[in-house]
């Protein structure tokens, strides 16, 4: 049965024309509520990841649970549909199980708090923010087990409760959950952070409903949505044949040797309304690389990469979402059955937006992206400290972003643009380490007319013995280049000893052991190349090989001669870039590198590492 709203003024707002000045005072106020949401968390929780990072995603809706504004898409519509209860003024709904809510939080890390905002006895919207919890239990550390075959094995499991009812606190609940968690000082903190967030933007909803009237607020939500609709239907029409086109690419390994795992979306457009149906993608894991993609999610994910592309004013909200048809088989990678592992959905979350690129750049190669979002890399470091006591880091890492058609993608930015890294002073003041390199890989980013963002190399010299956990993909399937740019090299994992020996560790491994004094190479991926290589300016590659961006090697994947000091020669230069254009073939729209099975063939050699073998069931389909 559907959630049940008890208003003691159950009357219906009346529809109102709403001038374009007042539209926009509210428009700019929500604007403002969003971001001042955002403002509360980082200044009230505790953990490296939501108070450093702004792990974390906001939401207001509208009375009937659309977003106005936020990040990730309203799932309020879905959850009002399977939760069995009421809601009241006074109310607040806490829950973390993706399987509750259709996977609006998509690993249970996610808490979530929602709050129906109430006047005069009347529902008038709703704030909401998740965000990851750095420990919710579970088998280990940070509550991500790469080996989990279950959710069961990945920590407590929420389903959606009232954690205020009515107006009271309910203590109790608190106090079993937070017993769960070998952190209870940063959840507690990081979850009053998320309420906090919400009541702070439910009385910005209740002021502008005071200043305006509550039927001139919501109808100003309505006419924000309905021009969002509009702007999106051109944007489609625009953008999306009626053609189908086709794209895939591939989740390198599962953390337990098998893999890569393939992820196909095809898209075209029937009348004003576009599909994109995942048919074709890998059957789901048994252990924790499965995402249950919401579509209302996805629906976001393609309405922001419309909008960025094409018109950044657009404000994001769930307007078009009647617009947007997507279908994701049941039993797939992207929408497992319960209760399949979760924790590690991270992969393929990113891997969307790669996806994404492919499919929209098809019709329109100059708006293109190359591949390069593709994942978010996580460390995870705990032990003893000199004094005894317990400590735990979660900290997110940053790769390449990738190049784009309007210039080069940003060296060893995050995959959340709203992410910032975790200051390493922080870091060497909470944490028995020391930060020996922060620093860009040079040559790591695709060639490229405008050259793929480069990886980071972060080197970590711990001071307390401990164990480790690294999740991370793109160390097997390199971000491809597109319109000529090349790939982007990939992530490794390096454990440096204090003799100087190297142990090259898996990119998803869980409780590594570590030693005082042991170094770790966490190195990322660089971005995708756009463009042809040999049309980018000499002097910009010899500055990049003076500010160590590119080295002299590296840039004769441009096709330019340079000594260590950047200077380049011309002669020998253009020489060069006549004889790269007679060799090879010509350029494509994609450059995904060598194919799968070359890969398998290298992969050792390359990485120092096995290469993933083929699940059961993926042999079967190629014998077939």
């Amino acid at each position: 049965m559907p959630a049940t709203i008890i208003q003691t003024n159950p009357a219906p707002f009346e529809k109102l024309a709403i001038d374009p000045v007042t539209l926009d005072i509210i428009e700019n106020a929500l604007r403002n509520a969003r971001n001042e949401m955002d403002a509360t968390l980082k200044r009230t929780a505790m953990s490296p990841g939501i108070r450093e990072q702004g792990d974390a995603f906001p939401l207001i809706a509208d009375h009937a649970g659309r977003m106005i504004v936020g990040q990730f898409g309203s799932f309020i519509g879905g959850f009002l549909e399977r939760y069995d209860g009421t809601l009241e003024d006074g109310d607040m709904i806490f829950l973390s199980d993706p399987y509750s809510c259709g996977g609006a939080v998509s690993h249970s890390n996610d808490w979530l708090v929602l709050l129906p905002v109430f006047k005069n006895g009347r529902l008038i919207g709703y704030t909401a923010m998740f965000g990851h919890q750095a420990d919710i239990g579970g088998k280990v550390v940070g509550s991500m087990p790469i080996d989990s075959r279950s959710i069961f094995e990945e920590g407590v499991r929420i389903p959606p409760v009232k954690i205020w009812k009515k107006g009271e606190y309910n203590e109790d609940l608190m106090k079993l959950v937070m017993h769960q968690t070998r952190k209870p000082d940063w959840c507690q903190a990081d979850l009053n952070a998320l309420i906090a967030s919400c009541r702070v933007a439910a009385r910005r909803v209740i002021e502008m409903a005071d200043r305006f009237g509550e039927d001139v607020y919501v109808s100003a939500t309505e006419e924000l949505l309905a021009r969002n609709h509009r702007a999106m239907k051109q944007l489609i029409g625009m953008a999306i044949g009626e053609e189908p086109v086709s794209f895939e690419d591939y989740i390198c390994d599962d953390g337990m040797g098998a893999g890569p795992f393939k992820i196909k979306c095809t898209m075209w457009r029937e009348g004003e309304k576009v599909i994109l149906d995942f048919d074709g993608t890998d059957p789901q894991s048994q252990y924790s690389i499965n995402f249950l993609l919401n579509e209302n999610m996805f629906r976001m994910f393609f309405g922001i990469y419309m909008i960025m592309v094409f018109d950044p004013q657009i404000l994001f909200n769930d307007g078009f979402y009647d617009l947007i048809d997507v279908r994701i088989p049941e039993g797939s990678l992207l929408k497992p059955k319960f209760p399949a592992a979760l924790s590690g959905r991270t992969h393929a979350l990113g891997r969307i937006f790669d996806i994404l690129g492919g499919l929209l750049g098809q019709k329109t190669p100059e708006f293109l992206n190359a591949a390069g979002f593709s994942s978010s890399p996580h460390l995870f470091y705990s032990g003893l400290d000199a004094k005894g006591e317990w400590f735990q880091l979660f900290q997110i890492g940053f790769g390449g972003i990738p190049g784009r058609p309007m210039g080069d993608g940003p060296d060893g930015h995050s995959l959340w643009p709203g992410f910032t890294n975790v200051p390493n002073e922080f870091l060497e003041r909470y944490f028995p380490l020391l930060i020996e390199n922060y620093e860009t890989v040079p040559d790591s980013g695709g060639a490229g007319l405008h050259r793929g963002g480069n990886g980071i190399n972060m080197t970590y010299r711990f001071l307390a013995d401990g164990t480790i956990s690294a999740h991370d993909d793109r160390w097997f399937v390199p971000p491809w280049g597109v319109n000529g740019g090349e790939p982007g090299k990939r992530a490794r994992k390096i454990v440096e000893k204090p003799d100087g020996t190297q142990i090259i560790i898996g990119n998803k491994v869980d409780a590594y052991p570590v030693e005082a004094g042991d170094l770790l190479h966490f190195i990322t991926w660089g971005g995708g190349g756009w463009g042809d290589p040999l049309e980018r300016a000499p002097e910009l590659v010899g500055k990049e090989i003076t500010q160590g961006l590119v080295t002299p090697e590296g840039a004769k994947a441009y096709g330019v001669i340079a000594n260590d000091n950047g200077e380049v020669d011309m002669a020998a230069t253009e020489a060069l870039r006549a004889k790269l254009r007679a060799e090879r073939p010509p350029l494509g729209l994609f450059n995904f590198g060598p194919d799968i099975e070359t890969l398998r063939a290298n992969c050792e050699a390359e990485t120092g590492l096995p290469a993933p073998v083929q699940p059961v069931w993926q042999t079967a389909q190629a014998a077939e």
